[in-house]
């Protein structure tokens, strides 16, 4: 069960491994935006809609802000959506996953 107002991001579960062998979740948006995409849990059911539609074996990673270190979190609408969305701008921790949820 997602809380609307914890903190997570989707990958998936091969994501997750590669994540935590790594020691930190650095998706390819790290590279080519600038950050890694994060949901409130108010916002990952539209999240999913709108980007994940048809994938099979998704997790919302919950993340414990507190603990990414240096990497700043900003909230704000990057696609003008009319929604912003929490924008972690570095690597996040793996420490930083507090609980792992199945969500599609």
């Amino acid at each position: 069960q997602l809380h609307p107002d914890h903190l997570y991001h989707l990958a998936t579960a091969q994501e997750w491994a590669a994540y935590q062998a790594a020691g930190a979740i650095g998706p390819g948006s790290l590279t080519t935006e600038g950050f890694v995409h994060c949901s409130w849990g108010r916002q990952v059911a539209g999240t999913l809609e709108r980007h994940f539609a048809g994938v099979t074996g998704l997790l919302a990673l919950q993340l414990d802000a507190a603990a990414f270190g240096g990497v700043d979190l900003v909230e704000e609408d990057s696609y003008g959506s009319g929604q912003a969305f929490p924008h972690a701008y570095g690597p996040i921790p793996a420490d930083a996953v507090v609980a792992v949820v199945p969500v599609a």
